[in-house]
């Protein structure tokens, strides 16, 4: 069994509304919990609160209410501002847009940012930017300008420079949102060698049904509050309640919904990828080819 990383009970936000005394709500009384090396995926469609989660998960933002653990520690106001850095290396985060990550006019001293702010010795700062580099296929783009690269690959480079300050767990927040597909597949292939590679936490917030796909579980959020969560073919399967706030299911598994119609009965686990979706037909053809040559 693994160990619990995050933990939070009844967390709740709220936004100040502009010109207006009263606050709104954006997280409700959330209380979820995160192992370490997990790959979670967080659904909503826009507005359902799950980005503002994602800032009390980092510790960007501070909650209105509730309580936040991270590795077993809590976050209180009686937190000096070094052990919130600590908190906040620990679980790091990737926004949406790569252009406004990167802060320098080389990648190599971009990666570098971070743990040079920290203080690290040049020694150990050097060892840590190519490792972070190499790990996300970036080494031979060191010496490039940020401004020539893809948009994918701009991305790795923004996760380097997370990856550079050691973090547990990182968090992508809608990471994939700005690129195209080759851009997507590009940081999706970080993503996964990132947790199964180097045991590193994923909560990967995105609104791309076949990314959440290959998480091991997903929490969907609705109006600020978890709505229900489970493994991918769980989810995908309560496919009449994702449609009720605005989500779709893949394409492989609405295939899958659309012949159970037809009257092909197709298991649960035909839901979550395509691979699966199309092993399971094919099961389902050739065991009624076999049934109908013994009728026959």
């Amino acid at each position: 069994m693994k160990e619990q990383f995050v933990k939070t009970e009844e967390l709740s936000f709220s936004y100040q509304a502009e010109n207006e005394n009263e606050a709104i709500p954006a997280v409700k009384n959330l209380s979820v919990e995160f192992s370490s090396g997990e790959y979670v995926a967080i659904l909503g469609h826009n507005g359902s609160g799950k980005s503002t989660f994602a800032k009390l998960l980092n510790l960007i933002l501070e909650p209105v209410s509730g309580r936040l653990f991270v590795d077993g520690k809590e976050r209180t106001a009686e937190l000096s501002e070094g052990e919130l850095l600590d908190l906040r290396r620990t679980v790091g985060m990737v926004f949406q847009n790569p252009d406004n990550q990167l802060v320098a006019t080389i990648v190599e001293e971009d990666v570098a940012f971070g743990p040079e702010n920290l203080g690290y010795p040049r020694e150990e700062l050097r060892k840590r930017v190519d490792d972070a580099l190499a790990t996300v296929g970036m080494t031979e783009y060191a010496s490039y300008e940020p401004h020539r690269l893809s948009g994918g690959q701009k991305q790795r480079v923004a996760i380097a420079g997370v990856l550079a300050m050691t973090p547990r767990c990182i968090i992508f927040d809608e990471s994939t949102a700005m690129l195209d597909p080759s851009g997507r597949r590009e940081v999706l292939s970080t993503i996964r060698r990132l947790n199964r590679e180097e045991g590193i936490t994923i909560i990967n917030i995105t609104h791309y049904m076949n990314e959440a796909a290959e998480a091991d579980r997903i929490l969907v959020m609705n109006d600020g509050e978890l709505l229900f969560e489970g493994t991918p073919d769980e989810v995908f399967s309560r496919r009449d309640e994702l449609l009720a706030v605005g989500l779709e299911v893949p394409q492989s598994a609405e295939l899958v919904f659309r012949l159970r119609e037809a009257g092909i009965d197709l298991p649960t686990e035909a839901l979550s990828t395509p691979e699966k979706c199309a092993a399971c037909i094919a099961d389902a053809y050739f065991a009624k080819r076999k049934g109908g040559a013994v009728d026959g």
